[in-house]
């Protein structure tokens, strides 16, 4: 019973939120009215009663079946009044059984209903308080935590920081930072004269009702100027911190624009986890910040003092950080890197630690290892424990007579527990295991027959009822259900180990002694317990991984063998030791962190030596999952969850098989419907697209068919940068590493794992050295136009690929293809991350009539425009026909679920019929002797308008290709410059965009 409530608590308020996330809930006033906290405290008070109800009914079961069998052992004459007593009595107790039944239905559906009512709650009060529109305005920040990052100009690193914004008002002018400091005077002045006004008159102060206050995160990117050094200042500001400043203030991204990530992260779940209100960037600052505790105007404030306190520990972290961030620049990636993690192990602070280094983790599968996990704070609570117990037995025993020994120590684990949980931010997994040890220290002390698991589980459904957010962090997930696979798995292994054990007591000659055949047996046992416990926990959290993040790495089966101990037995306590001298010696601390510095930054080049194996480059395992393939999990799981003999563990090949075949039939959908793939990258001006088209067995021909029917698609990718030549645009913020990573995860989810072509449409000044004309609209900057072609120079690394077409000249390609082998591994080199390095692909021009096509004529590619012999790079881009005998979706690749991935937005142009009747594609019925008509799609990457003048002359020049078309769509950036005339004489009838912007030329033909 209790396992199905809290499932049905935590799916009940799972759904409330998703459905509010969907769908616009106006606000109740009635839920306004109440107090979550309140709420919560109710909740918890009819779970208490409900526990009540069902223990008394169980004991009362339980004592009626112990009467029934003392009364078969002891018969006897029974009279009538008796038979009559039992009769009446036995009525009366199944009427009270009855109503206790009723009871608990009752107080069950209310704790479900009451949940989701919670769940109500706590959406409607974060509505309420976020920030609904744009707006640059002046403010008083005030710091809360520890950044999330800090402030490097040299790594690119920008500063995040969760804070507090007060005293809003609009900015009408920009402000310098003297004028901010006269603000800042200005503000002291006038609450010291609100304070003193107070002493006098009980009243309050109207204005303040009208102010309001929004949680939000800052943030801060490396600038060029003299803002460069006043930005680099945030560094120093400590948590509660106050000054300030004027920000650009934007309200959260919805869930919904998650598609335009690349990654498929949801950072509006993310910050909604997190409680923050907007985003924040930050535009100015004042020179200097005053602290909460500077003035006796700050001291009078109502926070209470549990905030403080916080405050207080989160200054220890800050100061902790700078003690690791001394003469940082002056040292070496690995040392940074491997201080950045002796920090994130001691504090939880990741701040430090860059990318390279958290995509190695990652790679290796022990990312779980960086965060502050149960261990950490259960291994310094018994450290603490034990030493305090230790100095009690040789300076007052005598305290054991009035408190028992055990809750000595459990007192001492559940302050350190907490203290240390709030020292490393309390995330979840430490302040689940600080509440575990109060919770079993109760059940303990009040002697209480509740099992650990059902310890967890309560704990688990009263964070969600206190913080429904909970639920959607990643923490909250992985570490209950880890905690609970290990307490199951500890349970049941237990007992064939003692039986192991026992059998080893006796020795088999006078050569093997007792004790060490006991020796070897325990060290043989532990091993092997080590690994099936971590093949047990790769496994059962294998698609609760894929589920969260997309993707899971197989390096973590091998790593976390050796991985795990080091760190929790060796690297761990040595950090904590250091920790707990720092306060005490610190020169010894010193000593120890540069230790644990050494043990990490071997581990580090272990780990790249073992990740850059060729034999096992693949590692990553990219299957989409949804709630089906989970339901299917927990079925086959179910046997081994519930105890031995109730279910029979057979019963558990029907969903493992069905959950096979669900996995296989995901992968070839994903490859037997021609699509093309609209693939997100972060930037509105860059383009991806990956077309994949089955290819099967009965059509393909030729002398290649047994290469191609091994292959069951083809799949073609086309990049492009839509920036127009003639109008000034941002640089892109994109890296060839950090597109090609970007690009390879999208493509392995669909599980492509070759290329038959590479396309980049938009042509690339930077690689050639032969063009004379020097007109600035005609050209196009090196450095930002080498990002396309060096992203193909990675993607051929990771992804085989059998030709790449480029357009415009490639003359300097080689040159600069060496130039970037000789950047990539020196920066390999420098942050231990490994690069397979391998035989670039060379370049083929896309000119004008270039073409591809499959064997059987199915599928053929055409290059409509590029003419690269002009010298004028205006005219060099590349647009791609694409023609199909079967019909192309076009989908927005989805990376949160490419499954469900959803049709692109298009606009059909009613002044151009399509020449089908049906457009809708139906691929089970659809032969290819069925179509008459092929259909074409035209991949547009114009980026100045001479490219369709040139093409215009040409047609009229020559006999235009007037195929009828089952349906002629454009996908293209709606800052091309198609012309009207070009869509009237390429009779296209749809258009699609990348960017989802209205294309001008189709909005002035529906116009017409």
């Amino acid at each position: 019973m209790y396992w199905l409530l809290g499932s049905l608590v935590i799916i009940a308020m799972m759904g409330v939120l998703a459905v509010a996330d969907s769908l616009a809930i106006p606000i109740n006033s009635l839920i306004e009215l109440h107090n979550a906290n309140s709420w919560s405290l109710l909740l918890v008070i009819i779970a208490i009663v409900l526990i009540a109800i069902n223990q008394r009914q169980a004991l009362s079961t339980k004592s009626v079946n112990v009467q029934k069998l003392s009364s078969k052992h002891q018969p006897s004459q029974p009279s009538f009044s008796q038979d009559t007593s039992k009769y009446f009595s036995s009525s009366s107790k199944f009427s009270i059984r009855i109503v206790n039944y009723l009871l608990i239905m009752i107080l069950a559906m209310g704790l479900v209903m009451g949940s989701a009512l919670q769940s109500l709650m706590g959406d409607q009060q974060a509505e309420a308080t976020k920030i609904t529109e744009s707006m640059r305005v002046q403010a008083l920040v005030t710091i809360e935590g520890i950044s999330d990052s800090v402030y490097d100009g040299v790594t690119n690193s920008g500063y995040r920081q969760v804070a507090t914004v007060s005293h809003i008002s609009p900015l009408i002018s920009e402000l310098t930072a003297q004028e901010l400091d006269s603000a800042k005077v200005n503000y002291f002045t006038s609450m010291e004269n609100s304070l003193s006004n107070s002493l006098f008159d009980d009243t309050s102060n109207e204005s303040s009702d009208s102010n309001i206050e929004y949680r939000v995160l800052l943030n801060a990117y490396p600038k060029k100027g003299s803002k460069s050094a006043q930005v680099a200042d945030l560094n120093q500001l400590r948590p509660g911190d106050q000054l300030f400043m004027t920000l650009t203030l934007a309200p959260l991204a919805t869930s919904e624009q998650a598609l335009n990530n690349p990654s498929g992260f949801d950072s509006y779940r993310w910050l909604r986890g997190r409680h923050i209100d907007g985003v924040a960037n930050i535009v100015t600052t004042s020179t200097s910040s005053f602290a909460l505790d500077e003035s006796s105007v700050l001291e009078a404030d109502s926070r209470s003092y549990l905030k403080r306190f916080r405050t207080r520990i989160d200054q220890g972290r800050w100061q902790l950080r700078q003690h690791f961030y001394q003469e940082w620049a002056g040292q070496t990636i690995a040392t940074q890197q491997a201080k950045a993690v002796t920090l994130s192990l001691l504090t939880g602070d990741r701040s430090l630690i860059n990318r390279d280094t958290k995509d190695l983790y990652q790679l290796a599968g022990i990312s779980h290892l960086l965060a502050i996990s149960g261990t950490h704070v259960l291994f310094l609570a018994i450290m603490l424990a034990g030493a305090v117990v230790f100095l009690l037995n040789r300076l007052y025993p005598a305290l054991y007579r009035h408190i028992p020994r055990w809750q000595v120590r459990w007192w001492v684990m559940i302050s350190a527990a907490f203290i240390y949980a709030l020292f490393t931010g309390f995330d979840v997994p430490a302040a689940r295991t600080a509440w575990m040890l109060l919770a079993i220290g109760l059940v303990r002390l009040n002697l209480l027959p509740i099992s650990t698991m059902r310890v967890l589980l309560a704990l688990a459904v009263l964070m969600a009822w206190f913080d429904p957010y909970v639920l959607w962090q990643a923490g909250y997930w992985l570490s209950f259900i880890a905690v609970a696979l290990l307490l199951k798995y500890d349970s049941a292994s237990q007992s064939q180990n003692n039986s192991v054990l026992s059998q080893s007591e006796k020795p088999l000659s006078q050569h093997d002694t007792k004790y060490s055949r006991i020796l070897l047996t325990k060290v043989w046992l532990t091993g092997q317990r080590v690994f099936k416990l971590q093949f047990w926990l790769f496994i059962s959290l294998l698609p609760i991984t894929l589920l969260l993040f997309g993707k899971a790495s197989l390096w973590g089966l091998v790593i976390n063998l050796f991985a795990i101990g080091l760190f929790g037995w060796i690297i761990v306590p040595l950090n904590l030791l250091a920790g707990l001298c720092y306060l005490l010696w610190p020169a010894l601390a010193d000593s120890i962190w540069v230790l644990v510095s050494v043990i990490i930054s071997n581990l580090h080049d272990l780990i790249t030596w073992l990740t850059s194996l060729p034999a096992l480059s693949e590692a990553w395992l990219y299957t989409p999952v949804n709630m089906a393939i989970l339901l299917m999990v927990l079925l086959a799981m179910l046997p081994w969850l519930l105890p031995r003999g109730l279910i029979s563990r057979w019963l558990a090949l029907p969903p493992l098989t069905l959950l096979m075949m669900t996995v296989y039939a995901n992968q070839q959908s994903l490859a037997t419907s021609p699509t093309l793939y609209i693939l997100p990258t972060g930037d509105r001006y860059i383009s991806a697209a990956v077309l994949q088209y089955p290819i099967m067995d009965n059509e393909v021909g030729g002398k290649d068919s047994k290469a191609q029917s091994a292959k069951g698609s083809v799949s073609w990718l086309f990049l492009a940068d839509h920036r127009p030549s003639a109008t000034r645009t941002m640089p892109s913020t994109l890296t060839a590493e950090k597109l090609s990573a970007i690009l390879e995860q999208q493509l392995r989810t669909l599980s492509i794992k070759r290329l038959e072509g590479l396309v980049v449409q938009t042509s690339s000044t930077g690689l050639t050295d032969t063009l004379t004309n020097n007109d600035a609209s005609n050209t196009f900057k090196p450095n930002a136009s080498e990002l396309l072609p060096m992203t193909v120079a990675r993607i051929s690394q990771r992804l085989p690929t059998s030709q790449y077409w480029q357009a415009g000249r490639s003359d300097r390609w080689f040159d600069r293809e060496k130039i970037y082998k000789e950047a990539s591994e020196s920066n390999n080199a420098n942050n231990a991350v490994h690069v397979t390095t391998k035989t670039y692909i060379s370049p083929k021009s896309c000119e004008q009539n270039d073409s591809w096509q499959l064997p059987n004529g199915d599928l053929s590619l055409q290059a409509m425009t590029g003419w690269s012999k002009i010298d004028d790079a205006s005219v060099w881009d590349c647009t791609i026909a694409i023609d199909s005998r079967l019909p192309i979706q076009i989908v927005q690749y989805n990376a949160a679920d490419p499954l469900n991935s959803p049709l692109a937005t298009s606009k059909l142009l009613t002044a151009i019929p399509s020449t089908a009747k049906n457009t809708q594609p139906n691929n089970q019925k659809l032969t290819i002797q069925a179509q008459s008509l092929p259909s074409r799609i035209v991949v547009d990457a114009d980026t100045h308008q001479r490219v369709w003048q040139l093409w215009s002359l040409l047609c009229q020049a020559e006999p235009f290709d007037n195929r009828a078309y089952s349906h002629h769509t454009w996908l293209g950036h709606s800052a091309s410059h198609l012309a009207t005339d070009d869509i009237k004489r390429q009779r296209i009838n749809e258009v699609i965009t990348y960017d989802d912007n209205a294309l001008e030329a189709a909005l002035s033909l529906d116009a017409h």
